[in-house]
């Protein structure tokens, strides 16, 4: 059964590769495997019927003239793409759609190509890609290169290729070189396309209550000094002080009431204003943000205090509370019943990445701006930023489950994920991805992850854990072959939360010690073993060196007692008869293991020891090597060296060979 299995498979291989053009076995084999081996499954994959120029015009056409008419070849070469468009034209596409399969042909109709069509058909893929208020339709073939991409919107948006960074693959950053097959794409893809070095352009012959519309875009420079970056980011003229704030906060994880402003003008004194009337410069403007220092709690505060969600720099800070969208009784879970709340992450969404957002912008309503980021888009996607990017950006991923139906749920959040010191710590060494179980089908669709990136254990964990007992914290590390959970925090006791807080500094030093100590314990010990390993090594070598001295002193005497024993041997052999001295003469020939041939004259009395006693004079001792007759094959080694040639039967002349001994 599985020979006829794996015999089924190569036939499915060859048809696969043959109605593809796919020359490379691996990736045949890849995709067919996506496909659970379904072979029209495979090449449909491959080759969409949407997008399936050959199929479509051979189905349609091959009842009227035959697949292998002229007709039928010209029209397939004709809609056959031969070269990339110069421009976002939608001329490609509508050739690709023009003649859509007609509803009674096959999925598929392989077709035998001519010499005039190419061996495989290009795929076409359509591309949207957003640059600023633009949107561009871009139509290609799979064969081009991002390159090629990057041509065709230099055309259109008027930006160099080389100030130009296209955005948006979901395998990461890819180089200009990359082929869109190798990456496997979809047919339909969006993009988008940042250009940080070109500020947007501004006629210098506006006015300025037109710099002011609000159609016009500010560029504003923002360094954050803790972090010695600089931000380049463009807003819109009607965007106001407070929302840029808060997009500083998203990046900085610096809560609006923590930022520190330098270089805004005297008028821009209210939050509330617009760019265009704060009297910033146009169209690029420079600012300096940073954390506002801030007292540190007390023990004796700790006791008296009931609210540690928010730690105030003034009793003044306690109005900026609207803009979190929460009041107090909210944050502690002391509102009443009929308060509705919204939900933390919609059920049933197609996409996790919109869930995600709208959880985060619900949690920042309800909480705060001040909580960690949450990384947007799939749980795949989550351990791959975390696990598998470059080794000194590797993070831990945390993963946080919330259920608005436990009654801990905003004491966890309020006190311990929107404490400053857990949020840069998990900023710090995390990546942070959040889900929402309070509906069944979105706590399913967490199962389902979990058990596809975990394995049925974690999964089976997280379904033990009853309403009351979440939030759950996850921490999985990530492993060469798998993933693993090494912790799941539950405890979410406001003790708990605010002794972490307090000492989540001194618990950062002890481990940034240890880990110095370690280090440095680590690089003794790697010393101690290379001194030692030095040493064994320069012993090894000496033991071999004299090891060696010894087997060529060895060598030598057995030679020199090998050479003397040859020679007199050789010395004692008697003279080579002549042939016509009248006495029985065997005339011997002696092929040697390297091909030469010995030959000598011998007595037919004369004894086999003599025999023995010339081939061991020229370096073939008995002891090492048997002298056999060609036919019938005979040792002649093993006889009694005492009997003469003519009783050996060697006479009047016999060809012999040398043969090493096992």
């Amino acid at each position: 059964m599985a020979s006829d299995s794996n015999m089924d498979r190569e036939m499915i291989l060859a048809d696969f590769q043959a109605c593809t053009g796919i020359d490379n076995i691996a990736e045949a084999i890849t995709l067919l495997e996506l496909n659970n081996w379904d072979l029209v499954a495979a090449i449909n994959g491959v080759i969409p019927q949407e997008n399936g120029i050959l199929q479509s015009n051979f189905s349609s056409e091959a009842s009227q003239t035959g697949p292998y008419g002229p007709h039928s070849q010209s029209e397939a070469t004709a809609h056959t793409p031969s070269a990339p468009p110069s421009s976002a034209s939608a001329s490609a596409s509508a050739s690709a759609s023009s003649s859509p399969p007609s509803s009674s042909s096959p999925a598929f109709c392989p077709v035998q190509p001519s010499r005039h069509i190419v061996e495989r058909q290009s795929r076409m893929l359509n591309f949207r890609v957003e640059y600023r208020q633009r949107s561009i339709e871009v139509v290609l073939e799979d064969a081009s290169t991002v390159g090629d991409i990057k041509t065709i919107l230099e055309t259109e948006l008027q930006v160099p290729v080389s100030k130009m960074q296209l955005k948006g693959w979901k395998s990461g950053d890819v180089s200009d070189s990359t082929v869109l097959q190798s990456l496997h794409l979809p047919k339909n893809n969006s993009l988008y396309v940042l250009t940080p070095d070109i500020a947007p352009l501004a006629s210098t012959s506006q006015s300025s209550a037109q710099q002011g519309s609000s159609s016009q875009n500010y560029l504003l420079v923002i360094s954050h000094r803790e972090a010695q970056r600089d931000y380049s980011l463009n807003f819109p003229a009607s965007k106001t002080i407070q929302e840029v704030k808060r997009n500083i906060s998203d990046l900085t994880n610096i809560p609006v009431r923590h930022q520190q402003w330098d270089g805004w003008p005297a008028t821009a004194s209210d939050d509330s204003i617009t760019l265009a009337a704060s009297g910033i410069s146009y169209p690029c403007h420079h600012l300096t943000v940073c954390r506002r220092s801030s007292p540190a709690l007390t023990v004796d505060q700790t006791d008296e205090c009931t609210d540690v969600h928010m730690v105030s720099d003034s009793e003044d800070d306690f109005e900026d509370a609207p803009e979190f969208g929460v009041d107090e009784s909210e944050i502690f879970g002391m509102g009443s019943s009929s308060c509705q709340k919204s939900p933390m992450m919609p059920e049933n969404s197609e996409n996790e990445g919109d869930a995600l957002l709208h959880f985060t912008a619900e949690f920042s309503r309800r909480y705060g701006d001040c909580h960690p980021v949450f990384y947007i888009g799939s749980l795949e996607a989550a351990s791959q930023e975390a696990f598998y990017g470059k080794a000194r950006d590797r993070k831990l991923l945390a993963i946080y489950l919330h259920n608005d139906e436990s009654v801990l749920s905003n004491v966890f959040c309020s006190q311990m994920m929107c404490a400053d010191s857990i949020v840069s710590y998990l900023s710090q060494n995390f990546i942070t991805w959040a889900w929402d179980v309070t509906k069944e089908a979105n706590k399913a669709r967490l199962l389902t992850m979990c058990t596809r990136h975990f394995g049925s254990v974690v999964a089976q964990t997280i379904r033990t854990y009853k309403t009351d007992q979440f939030p759950l914290l996850l921490i999985v590390m990530g492993k060469r072959t798998s993933n693993e959970v090494l912790n799941v925090i539950q405890d979410c006791q406001v003790s708990y939360t605010v002794k972490v807080q307090k000492s989540m500094k001194d618990i950062i030093r002890i481990d940034e010690r240890e880990a110095r100590e370690m280090v440095k314990r680590e690089q003794d010990e790697a010393y101690r073993l290379s001194l030692e390993a030095d040493r064994k090594k320069r012993e090894a070598q000496e033991r071999e060196e004299a090891e060696q001295v010894r087997q060529e002193r060895i060598r030598k005497e057995q030679e020199e007692e090998r050479e003397a024993i040859r020679l007199s041997l050789e010395q004692a052999l008697p003279p080579e008869p002549k042939e016509d001295d009248g006495e029985p003469i065997s005339k011997l020939r002696i092929r040697t293991p390297s091909g030469e041939f010995l030959e000598r004259r011998f007595l037919g009395s004369c004894k086999l020891q003599v025999l023995f006693d010339f081939v061991a004079s020229k370096g073939y001792p008995s002891d090492e090597f048997k002298l056999l007759t060609t036919f019938p094959r005979r040792n002649i080694t093993q006889l009694d060296p005492a009997w003469s040639l003519l009783e050996a039967k060697l006479f009047p002349q016999e060809t012999l060979f040398l043969e090493a001994k096992e």
